[in-house]
C-alpha cells in the first residue's frame, strides 16, 4: 500500500512523510506545534524531522517561526501551498482507502480500520517506551 501511495502521492511532489507531517499540521491547525511535536507524533527522531521539516520549508509546504518562549524551538505552520498539496493529497489517499478495501463490506472496512489504529497507537507507545 505504501508504494500505491507514493506512486500516487509522486505527482503532488511529497513523499508519504511528507504527507504525515502535513496532515498533523493540519490537524493541529491553529495550536503551535514544534519540531519536537511533531518528531512525537510521527513517532520519529530529531535528525529525520529536520531534515524533513528542511526540505518541506525549501518546498514552500510549511514555515518555520522561532518561538517567542523558547529560542530553541521552532512553531511550524502550513503555508497556503502547503494545505492546498495536503488537500489533494488527502483526496489521493482516500480513493486509495476505497479501492484497496473495497472488497470489504462496511462492516469490515470499520473493523479492520479500528483494529489498525489499536495497532498504531501500541506501536506509538512502544517506541516511547
Amino acid at each position: 500500500m505504501n508504494q500505491a501511495f507514493r506512486r500516487r502521492l509522486s505527482g503532488e511532489g511529497i513523499t508519504p512523510d511528507q504527507f504525515t507531517a502535513l496532515r498533523w499540521l493540519a490537524e493541529k491547525e491553529g495550536t503551535q506545534i514544534t519540531q519536537k511535536n511533531l518528531t512525537d507524533l510521527m513517532s520519529s527522531d530529531p535528525n529525520t524531522i529536520a531534515s524533513l521539516v528542511k526540505r518541506m520549508e525549501d518546498s514552500n509546504l510549511l514555515m518555520r517561526e522561532v518561538s517567542k518562549k523558547d529560542r530553541r524551538a521552532n512553531h511550524l505552520k502550513l503555508t497556503q501551498s502547503g494545505k492546498t498539496v495536503h488537500k489533494r493529497a488527502r483526496q489521493l489517499a482516500i480513493e486509495l482507502q476505497e479501492e484497496v478495501l473495497c472488497d470489504l463490506s462496511g462492516s469490515e472496512s470499520d473493523r479492520f480500520l479500528r483494529l489498525l489504529e489499536k495497532v498504531a497507537i501500541a506501536a506509538a507507545e512502544s517506541v516511547r517506551r
